[in-house]
């Protein structure tokens, strides 16, 4: 059997979750405004380790979710899925943000645009069609009426930034789920262990965050 540790930080929800063959039999997570992370994400892991009767050492992998996201919370799992990996001696997989929302969403028709809120009326979204493929790769875009207008299908909205794109997605054929906010470590578990199986691991020396813009530090200003 295949133990795979799930870790997603790249909102605001802290969330991990312990995998048996794609399988998840344990999650623990929570979405706080202030961003909980470095207080919880350790906490979390031993716990659903404790609960689950599973040694570290049964693990066959560490899986993190590599963005678009918050820069810190990127940081936070991906150092601590790292560390993990060195200590273990296991490899490290890394999943999409986006599609890890969109696994959230079952629809037949149409196409899921799993949005995550950047600054103002920017946002990190892909598209995926109802298989969840990815048939418009991940961008940062600034939302307008325009936005999506080649497209004519049902369009499902999911993420943190909805209420910002109501005011400018208006057309009938864009709707909103407002149930689905932050991606989980939930649905991490099917996508992990499917790379597991294609052996599809990252070089833990030298993988780093998918942050889709560089991150800026603005200078103080002089008095």
């Amino acid at each position: 059997m295949t133990y795979i540790l799930n870790i997603e930080t790249a909102t605001k929800n802290c969330s991990v979750s312990l995998a048996k063959n794609g399988e998840t039999i344990l999650r623990k997570e929570i979405a706080e405004q202030g961003y909980s992370h470095a207080e919880k994400l350790h906490v979390f892991i031993e716990e659903i380790l404790k609960e689950s009767r599973v040694r570290a050492s049964d693990l066959k992998a560490i899986a993190v979710s590599k963005g678009p996201g918050s820069y810190t919370g990127l940081r936070i799992g991906v150092s601590t899925a790292k560390g993990l990996c060195y200590a273990l001696e296991i490899p490290l997989i890394s999943v999409d943000t986006l599609q890890v929302m969109a696994k959230q969403v079952s629809v037949e028709n149409g196409l899921i645009i799993p949005m995550i809120d950047a600054r103002r009326m920017e946002v990190y979204s892909a598209v995926f069609d109802p298989k969840h493929n990815k048939i418009m790769e991940v961008q940062a875009e600034v939302l307008t009426v325009e936005s999506y207008s080649q497209m004519t299908e049902d369009l499902f909205i999911i993420g943190d930034c909805q209420e910002k794109c109501k005011t400018v997605l208006t057309k009938d054929h864009f709707h909103f789920l407002p149930q689905i906010v932050f991606p989980s470590a939930n649905e991490m578990s099917a996508l992990s262990y499917d790379k597991f199986l294609k052996n599809d691991f990252e070089d833990v020396a030298y993988f780093e965050p998918f942050y889709l813009k560089d991150f800026l530090i603005s200078k103080p200003s002089e008095k």
